[in-house]
């Protein structure tokens, strides 16, 4: 038996855009550090293509997204 917590489930595209926006935030930190430029393109790739996926109505390269950018950390 689920707990209820009052939150509304995200479908994938609410998902991605989520992960989307968390990375942009983590980008500057990235983009401030000397070895951090392979880190900030891959995460710019990263965001592209989810919006790509997002664009073209491809649930396979969505769910792709989704784990990809999931991945990033801070």
């Amino acid at each position: 038996m689920s707990q209820d917590t009052g939150e509304r489930p995200e479908n994938l595209i609410e998902g991605i855009q989520r992960q989307c926006n968390r990375v942009r935030e983590i980008l500057p930190l990235y983009d401030e550090i000397p070895t951090g430029a392979f880190a900030a393109a891959m995460m710019r790739r990263s965001i592209a293509g989810a919006e790509l996926a997002i664009a073209r109505g491809d649930v396979i390269a969505m769910l792709a997204a989704y784990r990809d950018l999931a991945g990033y950390e801070a």
